[in-house]
């Protein structure tokens, strides 16, 4: 698996979760099997197929969190190359599709969120910016069409 960006915050957070799922996720799943055990056969028993299926969910989301900690790479203020964007940067960016300024972070996956301005680096646009400077263009295509943006400024 590639690395996975996250600040000291997020990976925190998952820890947490891993701990809770590993812990009470478990035991409440274990406990609805138990429950709908009782209700006698588990051939035609959907409360029974229902919990199996959480705990299934439940086992996967375990996993996934496992590695994505396993992979962390920490988010911080480079001193190298900060005129160049970075996961981590925030930047301040002119759309010159729509004539709309605007300020844009650059996170890890997991913490992208589009509609606060957190951009995966991932995204279309998060590859575009990664390793561009102040001043330059960058084109990228969405499903709406190419999409350009100068890069106003760039703090690390």
């Amino acid at each position: 698996m590639a690395e996975v960006f996250l600040t000291k915050e997020a990976y925190k957070e998952l820890e947490e979760r891993l701990a809770y799922l590993k812990s009470d996720g478990r035991v409440n799943v274990a406990e609805k099997i138990r429950i709908a055990r009782s209700f006698g056969d588990i051939s035609e028993n959907s409360e029974y197929d229902a919990a199996r299926e959480e705990e299934a969910l439940l086992e996967q989301e375990i996993l996934q969190i496992e590695e994505n900690l396993r992979n962390a790479k920490f988010i911080t203020k480079s001193k190298s190359d900060s005129n160049k964007v970075n996961v981590g940067s925030t930047l301040e960016v002119h759309d010159l599709t729509w004539d709309e300024k605007m300020t844009i972070k650059i996170m890890g996956s997991i913490e992208s969120d589009p509609t606060i301005g957190h951009i995966s680096n991932e995204s279309p646009m998060g590859k575009a910016l990664i390793g561009r400077e102040k001043g330059e263009t960058v084109e990228f295509a969405t499903p709406t069409g190419v999409q350009k943006y100068k890069i106003l400024s760039i703090n690390n």
